[in-house]
């Protein structure tokens, strides 16, 4: 007696079925290979951080993923983590291609550091993210006054504030550069976190 197919045909040879079988796995293959590059190219992406400037929010050796979408639907702000392409004037990090740092300014605000603390339009700021103690300093013009943060730009600094090199060296960033913002520490497990 012969092998029927569910809906009561024949079934096809052995060699057809293995063909038909090879082909539907590399059908699912190439779809699978298909998402991932679209959901990396533009939705999340993984990245390495190789510096200690966000200690000790984020580590070096961390690995975190970053949300490449959401600025597409809502605005940057103030205290998100964010990635961002290394902006030309940077003299700092020659090999590194990516940065990571914490929004502070948000366009058309001033800036300014003044006895350790940040001031936004004139006002301190809370900053619970940072540890108890931290210090700010270096934020003002050439002659010590307030920056202006000019449209479609974003002042960002590094939580270890003491060894960042972030918007006090190369100054406000476009938000041209930026690629994301940072979701989630996935790596190693003793660091997971969610922002």
């Amino acid at each position: 007696m012969s092998e029927q197919a569910v809906d009561g045909a024949p079934s096809e040879p052995k060699s057809a079925r293995k063909r038909h079988g090879l082909r539907n796995w590399l059908i699912v293959v190439v779809v699978a290979l298909m998402a991932a590059v679209i959901v990396r190219s533009y939705v999340f992406e993984s990245f390495f951080v190789p510096s200690g400037s966000m200690i000790p929010t984020i580590e070096i050796g961390d690995h975190m993923i970053v949300d490449k979408l959401s600025y597409h639907l809502h605005r940057v702000g103030f205290g998100n983590i964010i990635v961002f392409h290394k902006p030309a004037n940077d003299p700092t990090t020659a090999n590194i291609h990516y940065l990571v740092k914490r929004v502070i300014g948000l366009p058309g605000q001033t800036i300014w550091s003044h006895n350790g603390k940040v001031y936004i339009n004139g006002k301190p700021i809370a900053e619970p993210f940072l540890p108890k103690g931290v210090q700010t300093h270096g934020i003002h013009t050439a002659t010590g006054a307030p920056i202006h943060i000019p449209k479609n730009e974003y002042y960002v600094l590094g939580d270890n504030r003491g060894n960042s090199a972030d918007s006090r060296v190369f100054g406000a960033i476009p938000g041209s550069l930026i690629v994301g913002r940072v979701i989630l520490i996935y790596w190693p497990l003793s660091h997971w976190h969610y922002f």
